[in-house]
């Protein structure tokens, strides 16, 4: 019994002892910082690993002109106000009542007879399709009816 107990001892001697010599090692082979270079009598030892670097100029930078900004439009599909729509509409000759970009049943109504009129499936929507059509007309001059 008293083996054991000296044998355990012994291990744990020993096992104390290995651990703190790789805790020196550690603390040896720390980069150097800012603060232990401020320290007056702190140990300054270079890193063996590490090798100096050649310092290459940097290149000097490009002389470009200044390019003028343009807006990036949203990502996704346009989604047209009420606005332009009922703009676009008039225009196309289909919407007769007043501009206040409010879609209701005026303006629906319109929709359709302008999907209807250019073979697109008439859901009184403005999609992707129906806006690619209408918008063509946002800028024109009303033009006359295209009823069919």
């Amino acid at each position: 019994m008293k083996r054991l107990l000296g044998l355990g001892a012994v291990v744990l001697m020993l096992a104390a002892v290995s651990g703190c010599g790789k805790k020196q090692e550690a603390e040896e082979l720390q980069p150097i910082t800012m603060e232990s270079l401020s320290t007056p009598g702190s140990p300054i030892t270079a890193m063996p690993d590490i090798k100096p670097q050649e310092v290459k100029p940097l290149a000097a930078p490009a002389v470009t002109q200044a390019k003028e900004l343009v807006p990036v439009p949203p990502q996704g599909p346009y989604k047209p106000a009420g606005m332009e729509i009922q703009t676009a509409l008039k225009n196309a000759g289909f919407y007769t009542g007043t501009i206040d970009g409010k879609i209701g049943p005026k303006s629906k109504k319109a929709i359709e007879n302008f999907q209807t009129a250019n073979g697109l499936k008439a859901d009184g929507k403005v999609g992707p399709k129906t806006w690619e059509a209408l918008s063509k007309h946002l800028s024109a001059a009303a033009e006359p009816a295209k009823r069919r």
